[in-house]
């Protein structure tokens, strides 16, 4: 998982294609649990934590330039 200072370091486009990637893996690991083929399912989790400081980021730059 990334760091938050990673995270801010990093540039819109660059943040906007690992938010696409997660949510890929997110949604590849959502049908890997339910078929029982999922081992560490602690990744789940840390996906969902990644995407929301992802989230986080974007909306405080988006905020931030409208004013």
């Amino acid at each position: 998982m990334a760091k938050a200072a990673d995270i801010k370091a990093k540039t819109d486009d660059e943040l906007s294609t690992r938010l696409s990637e997660l949510k890929k893996a997110q949604f590849n690991m959502r049908f890997q649990k339910a078929s029982g083929q999922l081992t560490n399912t602690a990744q789940v989790g840390e996906a969902r934590k990644e995407i929301a400081q992802i989230k986080t980021v974007l909306g405080e730059r988006r905020r931030a330039a409208s004013k």
